[in-house]
């Protein structure tokens, strides 16, 4: 076993390898782990069977001295083995009832995934003064970290979340900018983030706000193929048939061979044909009498 400490105190041994940069110390870590005490004979912790495990934040949702060390030891997609002693784990006092006093722990560990917010951090304990006098390259660095949570979130399926985070990073940008270069660079992080909020917005079952922020999107970008795309989608979903046709047209004579964009025009089409049928039924149930 790699002694990390120099004093036994965690013991790993790696089951499979990683990739990429080690976890970071201000790193939110979303991990499966499995904990045991003795010979591995008694499991007293483990992240269960869930699909989309938490992200948790080192020396906050994660505390035992001896699993950060571990952690830190770890890339993203390793799993490992450590051996902790009492001194790294829970001490003299133990954990009651489950963990008796001076107890050798064993934790099975995998890193699914982490998100380095050191600069996140500490831009939110700055007044807002301060953010303000920050340069604009830290501002743009702290909203793609957002971002970037809000991507993990969204494709974890946990989409009211991820909103929330699109919606801070667009929190952050609200700057005003010293030059058009800036303000460009600026409105370049808008235009994803418009476009995320357009697509969870849709995911969400809100089509109005789908189409908000996608017509925001396209304020900055007016030839941009998945704006009008998630325009047209909002409109589709509220069946204003002639808007999302007019949204998707647009987007189809930019991107004629985009599958997704094809599919949603077959899909209007059929929605229109089933629409027109509809209303030619109601006409005919209303003039039906006066006929008689």
């Amino acid at each position: 076993l790699q002694d990390l400490t120099g004093d036994g105190g965690v013991r790993k041994e790696q089951l499979r390898p990683g990739t990429g940069q080690p976890v970071p110390p201000s790193a939110s870590v979303a991990v499966k782990y499995s904990g045991y005490l003795g010979n591995w004979n008694k499991l007293f912790c483990s992240s269960g069977n869930s699909k989309y495990p938490r992200l948790m934040k080192l020396g906050k949702d994660i505390t035992l001295w001896g699993l950060e060390i571990g952690l830190l030891s770890m890339t993203k997609g390793e799993a490992a083995l450590f051996v902790l002693t009492p001194e790294y784990a829970y001490g003299q006092r133990g954990c009651p009832p489950c963990i008796p006093p001076n107890t050798m722990v064993l934790f099975k560990v995998e890193v699914l995934d982490f998100i380095d917010s050191e600069e996140c951090d500490a831009f939110f304990e700055l007044t807002y003064e301060q953010r303000d006098r920050l340069p604009l390259e830290k501002v743009l660095k702290v909203a793609a970290t957002e971002r970037e949570f809000g991507n993990y979130f969204f494709y974890k399926q946990r989409f009211k979340i991820a909103k929330d985070r699109y919606k801070r990073a667009l929190s952050i940008l609200g700057r005003s900018s010293s030059s058009k270069a800036e303000q460009s660079q600026i409105n370049a992080s808008k235009l994803l983030l418009f476009l995320n909020l357009s697509l969870t917005y849709l995911k969400l079952e809100r089509a109005d706000r789908a189409l908000k922020y996608g017509e925001l999107a396209l304020e900055m970008d007016q030839g941009n193929a998945k704006a009008l795309f998630r325009c047209g989608q909002a409109c589709l979903y509220m069946r204003e048939y002639s808007k999302s046709r007019d949204f998707l047209a647009r987007a189809q004579c930019i991107q004629p061979f985009n599958r997704d964009i094809n599919n949603e025009l077959k899909k209007l089409a059929g929605y229109y044909k089933e629409y027109m049928e509809m209303e030619k039924e109601m006409c005919c149930q209303m003039f039906d009498p006066l006929n008689s």
